[in-house]
């Protein structure tokens, strides 16, 4: 299927164009998928206790959570291919979003694993962010468009980890009991999926110039007749297969991280509920930036060596997963296991986004087909991780070695992925096409000459940058291992409100720290870090004149000199944004501020 009109860039604060809405509503609609998807994981050790269930059967739910979905990721891209990406999300989220609500009626553990298994059939909305994207933006950045989108609406499953028991907690709050709570909790993630589905089919377009009805009915796309035949060409590639194991060792590791990750720091290291599940949301909310990150490199491996660029990124991403895994599973100080975790968790994520910055590429005829297989891939992987976990004879970290070796050997499989240099010629003129038609609708703009080769010409706000990044996300992670210290600043009487608070900090400084330090979204990062700064001057201010805090002002008070130099300089960074030597220029957040740094 030939589509016209495609993007060239991406303009992430536009809603004007089809394409950007159609991004926007997708990575959305996908990330309250995964939220509802796995908003039941943070939530466990409750329903453990009132249904009494042992880890075999915890075990048996996680796969079921994860098995459905496979064979919805089948058919629902063959749905793509039929009606359009459009009617599949809208039917998707309203008729999922009912087993999403109805887990609340489980009352044993037969019950339970039914609704887990109903709940499963959403995951499947991942292959349809991926379609429309893929048929919305052009070769020269569809990778990137792609790993954002899939990487926004895997953010939900971090974020799930965290906001679940919040929510849950606010349900305690007014009386409820723990059994009527986290039911009740699930009912409101239901409701909310139900919402946006209704959105889903007001606010986009099925492609750039319209929806398959109508372009069907002017005679400018194939028929459904002609669309027979497209899985079962799928099915008999060979690539599509390779992708397949591949998406498993990548998606398949993080939805088991995400299912296990709270009970496994519960366990391991001893936290608290509400703890444990804002620790494991760490893996899950480098999807902020880490899958974006691994579409963006294939985009510019692909410059200078083609498809076979992307194939050689996907490679480096996937081997140096494993070895991450490896050393991950065989942390025992939680200070040195989260960190571990953090960049297990970048190279998963850069995995993923690396495998579907190719699957646009291996047949445009059946594009929904090849996504949907690559994708149930990743639930493949999942099922196949649940039976480590489920197994009585293994520990999690010896489960979470084998897994790690698992994945370092099907990083060679990428070697597998081939293209025809027909295919590779096809691609290059398209890809010149929109890096044209990007170069012309930039004209007007004044181009930088040299591309910064180094650090020979880095600026002294690229540098304050990135040292205040480094910097954050060393502190968010010793807050994270001395809690009480950070709880005991904020001071007594706020109740709940003093973890969340404190949790509101941590996650300020590790993941607005590390997209500092990588110049993405920069304002963004700055603006909640510069806010969480304020309190910390504010606090330093009322210590002083209470007499809680110790010195002068601007004598021996060290730490609130430190403290207010910081704010400045975020507060500055809000200001100016993010220099030629961040991912905001490359990927032209901020060109109305920078001129194109790759034009002619």
């Amino acid at each position: 299927m030939d589509v016209k009109n495609k993007a060239t860039s991406i303009s992430l604060f536009s809603l004007k164009t089809r394409p950007m809405r159609a991004f926007h509503m997708s990575w959305f609609a996908f990330f309250l998928c995964f939220f509802a998807w796995f908003g039941i994981a943070p939530l466990m050790a409750v329903v453990r206790d009132e249904l009494s269930l042992t880890k075999e059967q915890i075990g048996n739910t996680i796969i079921a959570s994860v098995a459905i979905t496979i064979v919805a990721r089948l058919f629902i891209g063959w749905l793509c291919d039929r009606i359009g990406p459009r009617l599949s999300y809208t039917f998707l989220l309203i008729f999922g979003s009912l087993p999403v609500m109805g887990i609340g009626l489980a009352t044993d553990y037969m019950s339970f694993l039914f609704f887990r298994l109903g709940i499963g059939v959403i995951g499947a909305s991942f292959v349809i962010t991926q379609y429309h994207t893929s048929v919305m933006f052009a070769p020269n950045c569809v990778g990137t468009a792609n790993a954002t989108s899939a990487g926004w609406g895997n953010l939900g499953g971090g974020v799930t980890q965290m906001v679940m028991p919040l929510v849950m907690a606010a349900f305690l709050a007014f009386g409820f009991t723990d059994e009527s709570s986290w039911r009740l909790s699930m009912v409101v993630a239901g409701a909310v999926c139900f919402l946006v589905g209704v959105a889903y089919y007001f606010f986009t377009t099925d492609l750039p110039d319209g929806n398959f009805k109508d372009l069907r009915a002017r005679g400018e796309m194939p028929s459904v007749e002609k669309t027979k035949g497209a899985f079962l060409l799928a099915m008999k590639d060979k690539r599509v297969w390779a992708l397949f194991m591949i998406y498993a060792a990548c998606f398949g590791i993080e939805l088991t991280i995400n299912n296990i990750a709270a009970l496994y720091y519960m366990d391991s290291f001893g936290l608290g509920l509400t703890t444990a599940g804002l620790v494991a949301g760490l893996f899950g909310l480098m999807n902020v930036f880490a899958r974006t990150l691994g579409g963006f490199v294939s985009d510019k491996f692909v410059q200078k060596h083609g498809l076979k660029g992307r194939v050689r990124w996907l490679f480096i991403a996937l081997f140096i997963e494993g070895v991450a895994l490896i050393f991950f599973s065989q942390m025992r100080v939680i200070a040195l296991a989260i960190p571990l975790m953090i960049v297990f968790s970048l190279f998963t994520q850069m995995s993923e986004g690396a495998t579907y910055s190719i699957v646009p590429f291996i047949n445009k005829k059946a594009l929904g087909a090849v996504a949907g297989i690559v994708g149930a891939g990743g639930n493949m992987g999942a099922v196949a991780a649940g039976f480590l976990f489920r197994s009585p004879d293994l520990t999690y970290p010896q489960a979470l070695l084998i897994l790690g070796g698992a994945v370092t050997v099907l990083s060679f499989l990428a070697w597998a992925v081939t293209f025809s240099p027909e295919t590779e010629t096809s691609v290059a003129k398209e890809h010149a096409t929109a890096m044209a038609a990007r170069r012309k609708a930039m004209a007007h703009r004044k181009p930088l000459r040299e591309l910064v080769p180094g650090l020979k010409h880095i600026r002294p706000m690229d540098a304050l940058r990135i040292y205040l990044g480094i910097a954050l996300v060393l502190k968010g992670v010793y807050f994270i291992t001395n809690m009480s210290e950070l709880e005991g600043t904020l001071g007594e009487g706020i109740g709940q409100g003093q973890a969340m608070i404190a949790w509101s900090v941590v996650f300020a400084h590790v993941i607005g720290g590390a997209s500092l330090a990588l110049g993405f979204v920069t304002r963004v990062a700055s603006a909640a870090n510069a806010v969480i700064l304020l309190g910390a001057v504010v606090v330093h201010l009322t210590g002083s004149y209470t007499g809680t805090v110790e010195g002068s002002l601007l004598g021996s008070n060290t730490d609130f000199q430190l403290t207010l130099f910081t704010f400045f300089s975020l507060a500055l960074l809000v200001w100016r944004g993010s220099g030629p030597l961040s991912l905001d220029h490359l990927l032209r957040l901020d060109s109305d501020k920078e001129p194109d740094l790759f034009a002619a």
